[in-house]
């Protein structure tokens, strides 16, 4: 039987195509919100990181009521890094409303998104969002959504979409681009009809899959899934099924809905229905909460593989300890593996030493969110550049692939394409829009872009967009050179002079400012070069009886240091380099501290390149 007074739908779109606005427009005139209340934008961005960097990275459970129906709802990133969340909300849901940008049209990651919706059968209603902005060209866009479900192998019945034509931001929306209503009503009849009520069982033995997981001071862990069958009431016992099969049994301290924002208490809940429970604490992603007479497991969610490393290891400069409030391998170790039970697409690791752990991930992105959230969190440790996974398959190596979509102007196109020659990539498409911008299309290998992003955004005086998504896993394709500057490095311990930094500033880019600590092995700034050198940033200028009138002050003049945020730290680092993060901030510095033993570790390896 299918239950009809709910529906369970997930909004995908690629970053930034208008998800969350167009969620908050649906939760205000579904009358969540009293009349007066006072409502901030993107409400469902409720993670200070993600208002910060104005995007999604976890996933959310809301609910509104249309009429006596109750519709489930599930913001989802746009990111792929943090596809890991798209794929699981998938087991939630019956069916997707895809967001695409009126006038960009369906994106990278708008592919990835898309596929993983058409692979678990779900039905998509495309929403051709920001329908008023000048350049909109929704024909093209509903044309270009067409041929993409095609592409991606998608059945004739998913193939015959509905379009809906939305402003999220004024909350407006029509079945025709010049005629819209002045509510979302259109969004919601076409859902009601269009999206298949959940089929349940009410009389058989319960079965629910695991799909998120959090943690609440009072309840204790919080797990929410989709009630595939049966029913469930508070202080029922249950049975958990480990993804090893392994049974073991607790009872539920609470059971809750969605309503709005909100989590809404309830004495019992039917199949079909989006509902979390409190009382499991050693419940995880992936696995199935059962009957306990007869518990029967769900296929686990799988995930597809990380393609970036890098090492979280125990702080070892000359500052360990200073700043951070978690600082031993211990609380390290534990804080990385209670994520893995959070992010079923990150991987922990132990290494051979104790004090160091690799973790594995979608993207530079994917890591960099983790690296920031432990550092607001009070953990101070040190990271690695981030590094591609390599496979080996018949006696061949192959390396993760992107499909990475570019936008520059025509003054950026030669740059652009000579840098990505570098990167070995490989041009598919190359279109020019109304407004003069150029498209382009490439295949470049991951290890491309490692740090690509802060060399493309400078050499395209911030004007150029670049979005990836990983494509497939091909031969490797040879050596490249990624970076062409060596580093700036403080040559002793001590505070930061106007008059070290004057005569350090010749010799490139610098990263500090004077009064600032350093230590011996810091990075300061980027030669202007291609190899390394050390400086000495900490130089005092010998005071002497002799009065000197000739505009000394004026000619130590310092040009402003270059602020790296975390994410160009992690981007400009090398292979023998570290990023030092602590809740106060990050530096940069060399793995081997001593200069003596980094130049022994230079010539060992010349020797070894030569003979």
């Amino acid at each position: 039987m299918r239950r009809n007074d709910v529906r369970n739908i997930a909004i995908i779109a690629h970053v930034d195509h208008g998800k969350t606005t167009l969620v908050d427009a649906m939760l205000k005139q579904s009358r969540v919100f009293r009349e007066n209340q006072v409502v901030a934008e993107r409400v469902m961005d409720s993670n200070a990181l993600e208002r910060e960097r104005g995007i999604t990275i976890l996933s959310k459970n809301t609910a509104v009521m249309y009429g006596d129906t109750k519709i489930n709802i599930v913001d989802t990133p746009g990111h792929a890094d943090f596809g890991g969340e798209v794929e699981r909300v998938m087991h939630m849901v019956d069916g997707v409303l895809l967001l695409v940008d009126a006038v960009e049209g369906p994106m990278a990651q708008t592919r990835f998104v898309l596929r993983k919706a058409l692979q678990a059968g779900h039905k998509a209603i495309v929403v051709v969002n920001k329908i008023d902005r000048p350049q909109a060209r929704p024909n093209h866009v509903v044309n270009a959504v067409f041929d993409l479900f095609i592409e991606l192998g998608a059945s004739d019945e998913q193939s015959e979409f509905p379009v809906i034509y939305s402003n999220g931001l004024l909350g407006v929306a029509g079945r025709a681009p010049d005629d819209l209503s002045g509510t979302l009503e259109p969004l919601f009849e076409t859902i009601m009809a269009y999206i298949p009520a959940p089929e349940v069982n009410a009389d058989a033995p319960v079965q629910l899959l695991v799909t998120t997981s959090a943690y609440d001071d009072y309840q204790g862990k919080i797990v929410t899934g989709r009630l595939q069958r049966g029913s469930l009431r508070k202080g029922q016992m249950v049975a958990r099924i480990d993804r090893e099969g392994s049974v073991t049994q607790a009872r539920l301290t609470n059971l809750y809905v969605f309503s709005g924002l909100q989590r809404q208490e309830a004495e019992e809940v039917g199949a079909g229905d989006i509902v979390a429970l409190a009382g499991i604490p050693e419940a995880n992603i992936g696995e199935t909460i059962a009957d306990v007479e007869q518990p029967e497991a769900l296929p686990p969610i799988t995930v597809e593989e990380p393609t970036v490393r890098m090492t979280f290891g125990v702080n070892t400069s000359s500052f360990a300890g200073r700043e951070g409030t978690y600082v031993t391998s211990r609380v390290l170790r534990a804080r990385l593996y209670e994520e893995t039970e959070k992010d079923v697409a990150l991987r922990v690791e132990d290494t051979d030493s104790a004090d160091t752990f690799l973790v594995s991930g979608r993207g530079e992105l994917h890591l960099g969110i983790l690296i920031e959230t432990m550092r607001r969190e009070g953990y101070e440790f040190q990271v690695s550049k981030p590094e591609v996974i390599l496979k080996q398959q018949d006696g061949e190596t192959l390396e993760p692939m992107e499909l990475a979509e570019i936008e520059v102007g025509t003054d950026y196109q030669g740059v652009v394409i000579e840098m990505l020659g570098k990167r070995r990539g490989q041009m598919r498409d190359m279109r020019t829009h109304d407004d003069g911008t150029i498209h382009y299309t490439y295949v470049v290998p991951t290890r491309g872009l490692l740090g690509f992003r802060q060399q493309f955004l400078t050499a395209t005086r911030g004007q150029g967009l670049i979005t990836t998504m990983f494509l497939d896993y091909e031969p490797l394709v040879g050596e490249m050179e990624l970076r062409e500057n060596g580093s700036l490095i403080a040559s002793e311990d001590g505070v930061a002079t106007a008059y070290g930094l004057h005569n350090a500033q010749e010799r490139g880019a610098l990263f500090i400012e004077p009064g600032q600590d350093v230590y011996a092995g810091m990075i300061v700034g980027q030669h202007s070069r291609d190899s390394d050198l050390e400086v000495n940033v900490c130089r005092k200028k010998q005071l002497t009886n002799f009065r000197n009138n000739t505009g000394a002050e004026d000619a130590l003049r310092l040009e402003p240091p270059r602020r790296l945020s975390l994410d160009d730290a992690l981007e400009y680092i090398s292979d023998d380099e570290l990023v030092e993060v602590t809740p106060a901030g990050w530096r940069l510095r060399k793995k081997l501290l001593d200069v003596n033993e980094r130049h022994r570790l230079r010539k060992q390896k010349k020797y070894q390149e030569a003979g």
